[in-house]
């Protein structure tokens, strides 16, 4: 019997083997994990910004993208949306205490991506070098 045989679950491998949890969990995860919740999540440390100052910290996101996120995320209660009563009017985006939760993760998310994008690139352009028929020099 090997090592890992022995460990015990984590959360998350206790609450996917549990009976009809798997999915929830799956789509929780599927959730704070999306590169647009990350980016959102993150950029909200910074206390409560209107929709086009969100848009502008974020380079790529779309306004439809953008908008999905940003309902899914009130939905999820990771984000609270504040309409004033003006002329336009004005909406404001803040974390809650639930979405100030996932700072961490995010922001650790984001260093090990910054940190790895290089170990990445060069695992798949060895990758597709192999794929492809060709030899690429390994980098290390």
């Amino acid at each position: 019997m090997d090592a890992a045989a022995t460990q015990p679950l984590s959360s998350y491998e206790g609450a996917c083997a549990a009976a009809g949890h798997g999915r929830e969990v799956r789509d929780v995860l599927a959730r704070v994990g999306d590169k647009w919740t990350l980016l959102v999540v993150s950029t909200l440390r910074s206390g409560t910004l209107r929709f086009s100052e969100l848009q502008r910290h974020i380079p790529g996101i779309s306004q439809r993208m953008l908008t999905l996120t940003l309902r899914q995320l009130e939905r999820d209660g990771l984000v609270s949306r504040v309409v004033h009563a003006e002329v336009p009017p004005r909406v404001e985006y803040t974390l809650t205490d639930l979405g100030t939760t996932l700072l961490e993760l995010a922001i650790g998310m984001g260093d090990w991506a910054i940190h790895n994008r290089a170990r990445i690139e060069a695992a798949r352009s060895a990758y597709d070098a192999r794929e492809s028929g060709t030899v690429v020099a390994s980098t290390r």
